[in-house]
């Protein structure tokens, strides 16, 4: 089974609403390769590390949430944006990368998919007011000290978070996934009782600590390695092609 390219394009941008959405980078097609697509091998980001895997198993796409072309990087083609993007277009692989469209979708998305893996039901946004949200709030199935929440953290995504400890029980917690720990002051704003990011800034801690909030970074990559596998299976389902999921293993 294969699908054309332009279709499979299309259907994504409809799917997660890609033209609502204001995003640091282009959303969709970046490196053009084949027509035709039979074989996605799906990452976190667009890494040579990633697309040596993807030449590997013959991919015809490689579907990822950071791709290239961020605001404000230097637009030239060289070094090591060069020689990924040389490697792309030598073996005709089809770069598809989705940023925030893929955080904030409520099927699919990372912070939908963080949540399920976590054991929180979401239930709203953190900013209610703001149409650029990208946080949910959510409650745990139980409540839980920092350090039973940290284990279940570590259980789900096989890494240790980085924990502040405000030494209550936790029941409410928000949290985004990604390098988004600046968005602590909405969550202590939301009345939570924890917030979880990937990142953490030397701010961080003075700001939860002082505010009666306990914090978890929980690894930018580890966060956000599950939307875009949700995504490479919803593709493979609703075409019939094959989809492969490739961890590279980032400890930030």
């Amino acid at each position: 089974m294969f699908v054309e390219r332009n279709l499979l394009v299309q259907d994504l941008e409809q799917f997660l609403n890609v033209s609502a959405i204001s995003d640091y980078c282009p959303n969709g097609l970046q490196v053009e390769g084949k027509s035709r697509i039979q074989r996605i091998v799906s990452g976190v980001t667009a890494s040579q590390a990633l697309i040596d895997a993807a030449i590997e198993l013959q991919a015809d796409a490689l579907l990822v949430h950071h791709g290239y072309f961020w605001k404000g990087e230097d637009q030239a083609i060289v070094g090591m944006k060069q020689r990924r993007i040389k490697a792309l277009l030598a073996h005709d692989i089809n770069l598809l990368a989705y940023h925030l469209p893929l955080d904030v979708h409520p099927v699919v998305g990372n912070n939908v998919q963080l949540a399920q893996r976590l054991g929180l039901t979401v239930t709203g946004p953190l900013e209610p007011n703001n149409p650029r949200n990208v946080g949910l709030v959510g409650e745990l199935d139980v409540a839980l000290s920092a350090s039973e929440f940290a284990t279940r953290i570590e259980g789900a995504l096989q890494r240790a978070p980085l924990v502040v400890d405000h030494g209550q029980l936790i029941k409410h917690v928000a949290w985004c996934t990604g390098g988004a720990q600046g968005y602590l002051e909405q969550a202590i704003a939301a009345g939570v009782d924890a917030y979880i990011t990937g990142e953490v800034s030397e701010r961080t801690f003075h700001e939860a600590r002082e505010n009666g909030i306990s914090f978890f970074a929980a690894g930018h990559h580890a966060t956000e390695r599950y939307g875009v596998q949700a995504l490479g299976e919803w593709l493979a389902e609703r075409f019939g092609i094959e989809h492969q999921y490739v961890e590279c293993d980032n400890p930030v």
